[in-house]
């Protein structure tokens, strides 16, 4: 078990190495949000196991209600325990936890405000990364792109933490639910941090595949036109068990 210290003003312990915010938190998690939380962290370790961050790169949010519960900066995954649950309003001011929340918070909250999101996942990914620093949009390699509702748009580079990586970000996400950031990583939401994280790995996978077929010497791989994406798109919209 990870050694504990004891943050002087909150009366709480934090794991060692955490960072803590300078007051308390204003007041007590409650039962859906510490459901949420759990489900959370466990969203945020799979990104690890599947190979999508290293470290404490990347970050996890979901939405209850109006309190964006997010990762918090520099805690590897598998130290966060239910004590450790960070939350902010809307407009970014820390409602729950005393560990500082994620550098990146500009950007899921960004995405909250303009989108009807519940869950955020933004990534590091090896290949997907590999991808945002050559071209300006992923080329259709596969129909699964239409998952993502259209093809997938690399937002310009910018300082990670700003603003205007939060506004480059929604201006590549119009119309879709996932987009690549420049020489950073990935972001992409959903209705639930099951389909976030199930639309980054799908557009991690798609840039390996992408990169693999454009690999082969003298050859260069088939692309899908708009109109077939935009086709995939909406067979999509009905994949699965109904009910």
């Amino acid at each position: 078990m990870a050694e504990r210290r004891r943050d002087e003003r909150g009366g709480r312990e934090v794991g060692e190495g955490a960072q803590a915010v300078g007051e308390p938190w204003r007041r007590r998690v409650r039962p859906e949000e510490a459901q949420a939380w759990g489900e959370l962290v466990a969203t945020a370790r799979r990104t690890v196991s599947d190979g999508l961050v290293v470290g404490t790169s990347g970050n996890v949010s979901v939405r209850v209600g109006d309190i964006v519960l997010v990762t918090p900066s520099g805690v590897p995954y598998d130290r966060l325990t239910p004590d450790d649950t960070v939350g902010a309003d809307l407009e970014g001011r820390q409602v729950l936890g005393t560990l500082l929340p994620t550098s990146e918070l500009p950007m899921h909250l960004a995405v909250y405000r303009s989108t009807d999101a519940r869950a955020v996942v933004h990534t590091h990914a090896v290949h997907a990364t590999a991808v945002s620093t050559l071209v300006p949009e992923l080329p259709s390699i596969h129909y699964m792109s239409g998952a993502l509702g259209g093809p997938v748009r690399v937002a310009p580079y910018a300082t990670y933490g700003t603003e205007e990586l939060a506004e480059n970000m929604l201006q590549a996400l119009a119309d879709r639910s996932a987009c690549l950031l420049q020489n950073h990583g990935t972001i992409a939401y959903g209705a639930s941090l099951d389909q976030a994280f199930d639309r980054t790995a799908q557009l991690e996978w798609m840039c390996r595949l992408w990169l693999t077929a454009s690999s082969v010497p003298g050859l260069s791989p088939t692309l899908l036109s708009g109109e077939q994406v935009a086709e995939a798109g909406e067979r999509l919209r009905g994949y699965g068990q109904r009910g």
